[in-house]
Formats: C-alpha cells, structure tokens, sequence
C-alpha cells in the first residue's frame, strides 16, 4: 500500500509547473530541427568564382539592376558541392555593397556537369563546371607538342556530359598541325587554328554567343592568352613553356566565369555569352565516366560499329570486328589507325577496370 492510500481526498498533494524537473540544455540554444525555412524571396544568381569559401555570384543577370554579390555557403549545404556556372539560389543582403555578405541556400537543378578523375581507376570525381553546353579544347601545335590522346580524352568526357565539343589549335606560326588534325578526320568537331599573328577571333567569339563554353587545354597552350584575347578585362595571368622539361606551366589557379561581348568587327552586336576557363592540367582521368559513352567520342568509329557482331569489345583481338576490318583495308584514312588506337586502349583501360572490380 502506497503513503497516497492513507491520504483523504483532501489531502491530495497539489503539483504545478515548478515540480517538473527538465534537464538543462548544456549548449543553451534552441533544439535542432529538420524544418528548413523555404526562403521564398530568394534571388536566383549565376556562380561566377569560388574561392576559400567564398562565392561570387552575378545576381538580376542582364537587367538594369544586375550586380555582383560575395555569398557563403549555407549550413544545410555543407555537403553539396557548389560550382562554377551554378544557378544558386541566394538570400540574405545581396545588395553587393562592399562589406555585405548575402548566403547561398540552394541550387538549381543541372542541365550539365563537367567531371574529371585522378586517373581512369579513380572513383572519386572532380566537378570541374556546371551547365556549360559547349567546351573549347586548346591545344598548341607545337611548344608543347599536342597530344592527341588527352583531346580523346577531353571529348569523352564532353560527349558523356552532353556537351558539345569545339578544338582550337593554337601556335601554327611555329608548326603545321595538318598531321595532328588528320586524327580527328571524320569528327563532327568545329576546328579553329591560331597563330600569333592570325587570331581568329570573329569566328570563335561567334561560337560563343548564346553558349556557356568551357575552355580546356594542357598548361602552356595559350588558353589564358586566348581568353584575354576574347575578354579583354579578363587579366588572366600568361606563362611560358619550360624550355627543358616542354612542359607548360600552371598560371590560372581557378575557374572562372567571364562575360563575352560579341561585338562583330563592323561595329554591329552579335550576342553575348560565356566563358568559363579552367586551369591547365596534365592529364585527365575518366573513371566517372559510363564506358558505353566512350565509342559515341569516336562519331565515325561509332557509325560503323554498327557492322560489329552483337557484344563486339573492338579490341585488337575482337573477332569480326568491323572498325578493324575497316583501318586494316584504309578506309579511313591516315588518321583512322591511330584515332582506333587511342580507342582501344580507353576500352582496354576500362575492362581491366571491370575485370578488377568483379575479383
């Protein structure tokens, strides 16, 4: 029997408030909750540059009141990467006023993704811009010498974003890059030659209008130099190639959005658009990228593999394979072996990648 049995309804004991004990909470602040407000005034802003933390975003694009705003990142969105040529969506002060810092709180839904790998065994993806729908691979002629296995390569990962690819050979005052561009005989590939003397700036400037276009290339091209030519506020740094090593040397350290002004040579406006350029890298691995986008780089290869027998791995040992059959009878020209070349040894890359996997 309980002491509250022997007590007459009158001497119930009385509780109130003060007699519910409640553990302190030792962080003083309120309890964390998975509501997140839906900041329906936010403002939708083009990311133009990351840096330590900091975004710069362009805000009102191509309205009297556009400015240029300094954003951080907001808590929610620690794990969400955030990139050049996002749509993000910003609160906050986005005034632009010098001091004022506006927080990025979402960011819009992709139309593209431009990754890269380490290497082609490496998992872990780098995303280098976001919805850019073309990309200008810059490579010189000579000084460094081209290498036309790293531009497979670029237009892989292009193709296997949804991109389009364009190629920009620079340098041909230094040498003739006809030998260089019969590898791409037979691409859908818009090509464009440079010299020092010979900028085609009116043709490739009317590429870009109404494009968001990453530019890419090997260090020591002449990528920056190209780009300040196209922009001319841009004032990215140039460098030189290192005369022991034939190496070009890093002088862009991130990526950027530029404005193009598409203004044509006879004083008319032709458009504007964009450009993004990147650092320059020496490699550029594909280990993100779904293996059955690889052939779709190699557009005349593509078409008639076609002929192949169902399953056809077009390794130099498939049977019946007809893009073989196709190089070995010379049917596509002094290019086709060595562009079969570069694309058996990207599947070959792959299936050794496969085979490691399954074991």
């Amino acid at each position: 029997m309980s002491w509250l049995d022997d007590l007459d309804d009158d001497d119930e004991p009385e509780f109130d408030e003060a007699d519910v004990r409640v553990r302190p909470n030792p962080k003083a602040n309120r309890p964390r909750t998975k509501r997140r407000p839906a900041h329906s005034d936010a403002e939708i802003a083009r990311v133009l540059g990351v840096d330590r933390g900091r975004y710069t975003v362009l805000v009102d694009e191509d309205l009297p009141t556009e400015r240029t705003v300094l954003a951080a990142r907001a808590r929610e969105l620690r794990k969400t990467p955030i990139v050049t040529g996002d749509r993000a969506r910003v609160v906050g002060d986005a005034s632009g006023d010098e001091g004022t810092l506006a927080r990025i709180v979402g960011i819009e839904d992709r139309t593209s993704l431009l990754r890269r790998s380490a290497d082609d065994t490496d998992q872990v993806e780098r995303v280098i811009v976001a919805n850019a729908d073309q990309m200008l691979v810059v490579v010189a002629a000579a000084d460094p010498e081209p290498r036309p296995r790293l531009v497979d390569r670029y237009l892989v990962a292009a193709l296997d974003a949804g991109i389009r690819p364009l190629l920009v050979v620079t340098k041909t005052d230094l040498a003739d890059p006809a030998e260089f561009l019969a590898h791409f005989d037979g691409l859908d590939l818009e090509v464009f030659t440079s010299g020092r003397e010979q900028m085609p700036l009116e043709r490739i400037g009317a590429a870009l209008v109404g494009h968001s276009t990453v530019f890419v290339g090997h260090s020591g091209v002449g990528k920056s130099t190209l780009v300040n030519a196209l922009v001319p506020d841009a004032k990215r740094a140039t460098g030189h190639v290192n005369v022991v090593t034939g190496r070009g040397r890093h002088t862009s350290s991130s990526t950027v959005s530029l404005r193009y002004r598409g203004e044509a040579l006879d004083g008319g406006v032709r458009g504007n658009g964009w450009v993004i350029d990147t650092p320059g890298v020496r490699s550029f691995g594909l280990g993100h990228v779904d293996p059955a986008n690889i052939l779709r780089a190699f557009t005349d290869l593509a078409q008639i593999a076609e002929d192949c027998p169902r399953g056809c791995t077009h390794l130099p040992d498939a049977p019946d394979c007809a893009i073989v059959e196709a190089v070995e009878a010379g049917r596509l020209g002094p290019g086709g072996a060595a562009r079969l070349d570069s694309l058996q040894r990207l599947l070959e890359t792959f299936a050794k990648k496969a085979q490691d996997s399954a074991t």
